[in-house]
């Protein structure tokens, strides 16, 4: 039977497209199920193997709107081995102020960092190198894995060597958008840097590879 992954939906912070598109790029391998905040209290990771966070548009700090009531919840859930997979605002969420999941090390704002290279929040693409392969990323105010190297294992760098992807336990985080599809990169100046679904295929493998470790 497939290992089965729930993807948390809560528009636009979770949004709907970045849900989207990290169910077409699991779903040929794993089952997929959404859920919502007032699903959490009612053991909706009971069947899953992951439990997923991902990205979208808004402050971090709506975690302590939508999620505060439920945060021991998921806690629980990956201290007792449910892997979590974090994408641009899950992994902030998985950091210190929020779900405190992670050991060692932080999530904060590329954009904010020393030769980032780019330095406001908007829809673009940063070179990126994913397991020794340099690849044009797409990135919306995404966070940089910045502590102790020795917690955790890096899968992919910012240009400025910054972590990008992580993988902590069972815990997988990454700052930029892997399962970005087609439709984010309509304007004109962002045609030319659309993956072809290769982006997709790198998450596949790092979800695999978080599902496996340990």
């Amino acid at each position: 039977m497939k290992p089965r992954i729930a993807i948390f939906l809560n528009h636009p912070e979770c949004s709907a497209q970045c849900a989207v598109g990290m169910y077409e790029a699991l779903s040929s391998e794993f089952i997929v199920d959404m859920f919502h905040t007032d699903q959490i209290k009612n053991n909706i990771f009971k069947k899953a193997d992951i439990v997923a966070f991902p990205g979208g548009i808004g402050d971090s700090d709506t975690f302590f709107k939508y999620l505060t009531p439920h945060a021991d919840i998921v806690r629980e859930a990956v201290y007792y081995g449910k892997r979590y997979l974090g994408i641009c605002m899950g992994a902030y969420w998985a950091a210190h102020r929020y779900f405190d999941i992670v050991e060692g090390f932080d999530a904060v704002q590329y954009i904010k960092r020393p030769n980032s290279g780019i330095r406001r929040s908007f829809g673009t693409t940063v070179p990126v190198t994913w397991n020794d392969k340099k690849v044009d990323m797409y990135f919306y105010d995404g966070c940089a894995l910045v502590g102790n190297e020795k917690k955790f294992e890096v899968v992919a760098r910012y240009k400025n060597n910054d972590p990008m992807a992580v993988i902590q336990d069972n815990i997988g985080l990454i700052g930029c958008h892997p399962e970005s599809m087609r439709s984010w990169y309509d304007r004109k100046s962002m045609k030319d840097r659309w993956h072809k679904y290769h982006h997709h295929k790198l998450l596949l493998d790092f979800t695999k590879k978080l599902l496996n470790n340990i």
